[in-house]
């Protein structure tokens, strides 16, 4: 079952898990008796109340209410101390541990990345759960995290992804372990399987450019409204509760073979003279041309135009996300909160 594969057909990989030993995240580690208390004043997630050894979706936000970066994180204490590991893009994670370290101040915290010190490997596709259970003997149920071999973890995503974290030294070992029960897959293949569940990733190409509604972020759970303040938070919550929502994050394919996240997007029912969204995410369709995640204002959705980075460009077929994305609603009056 293990061959070389940069790129699996859809038919693969709806009957076959595969396995990447690079996925394009890095990783923070922040210590500290003061870390769930740090990092919930931080972050738009209910960081506090998670237990050890689950996780869940997070983002980190300007005072704006825009998106600097985002991705998951899980609680994993060790003999009595506080730790939290972060997952985001690689090329953003230098740039958050400094951001986050400037709002430390007298809090028992230390942020680190660790992208360097530990690997990250992921499982993807039909039976990916499955896969892991074989090889490494942990069942990763959706933001469950299960330790195996002493140091090493493996973390369940929503969508049926398996992030496996462990120490460099050991990565080509646990990947021979999965690629025993896997197809062998790249970074972008991974990139490609996180389009397909509809779960965007914020680099540094598109970091601080959207609010996290706009980027589905709230239909993933990735926010908690009943939580306390933290960076962005009234710009958030007045989203959410008082305004109108004209854009979200959409599914699309083009023909196009190389389309690179913060391209600008276009439709002539939005007007030809500014653009209408923008590319999250996208990477190599196996038939062919690429498919794409991207926040699109909902009027050039509806009209079925969308083009990518000029007027005239390549159009855009949109594909079916895994999950609904609310309609644009009235603002609601503060009285009928």
């Amino acid at each position: 079952m293990n061959r070389p594969a940069s790129l699996v057909s859809d038919a693969a990989a709806a009957t076959a898990p595969v396995v990447c030993a690079h996925i394009g995240w890095g990783m923070l580690e922040v210590t500290g008796d003061d870390a769930l208390e740090f990092l919930h004043g931080q972050l738009s997630s209910d960081v506090q109340s998670l237990p050890p050894g689950r996780g869940q979706y997070w983002s980190y936000n300007s005072p704006k209410g825009r998106m600097l970066a985002n991705g998951a994180l899980w609680r994993a204490d060790a003999e009595g101390s506080r730790r939290v590991l972060l997952l985001l893009a690689a090329d953003l994670a230098e740039a958050i541990r400094r951001r986050l370290s400037m709002f430390v101040l007298r809090s028992r915290v230390l942020v680190q990345d660790v992208t360097n010190r530990d690997a990250l490997l992921g499982v993807a596709g039909a039976g990916s759960i499955e896969a892991a259970r074989e090889a490494l003997g942990v069942q990763a149920l959706p933001f469950a995290v299960k330790g195996f071999n002493g140091n090493a973890n493996a973390l369940g995503l929503p969508d049926g992804r398996v992030v496996v974290s462990c120490p460099s030294a050991n990565a080509p070992i646990i990947h021979a372990a999965l690629a025993r029960h896997a197809i062998t897959g790249n970074a972008e293949l991974w990139r490609w399987f996180g389009i397909a569940a509809g779960v965007p990733s914020i680099t540094a190409a598109t970091s601080d450019m959207f609010i996290p509604q706009a980027a589905n972020w709230d239909v993933l759970d990735g926010i908690n409204f009943q939580k306390g303040c933290y960076p962005g938070q009234e710009i958030i919550a007045r989203t959410q509760y008082l305004g109108r929502l004209k854009e979200r994050l959409f599914a699309f394919h083009t023909d196009v073979e190389a389309v690179h996240a913060a391209a600008r997007l276009y439709s002539a029912s939005f007007g030809n003279d500014q653009p209408c969204g923008t590319v999250v995410d996208a990477a190599p369709a196996s038939t062919g041309g690429s498919d794409l995640l991207a926040v699109v204002q909902q009027s050039a959705v509806d009209a079925d135009d969308v083009r990518l980075e000029m007027p005239d460009g390549a159009p855009l077929a949109r594909r079916p996300l895994p999950y609904t994305v609310p309609k644009a609603s009235a603002p609601r009056r503060p009285d009928k909160l």
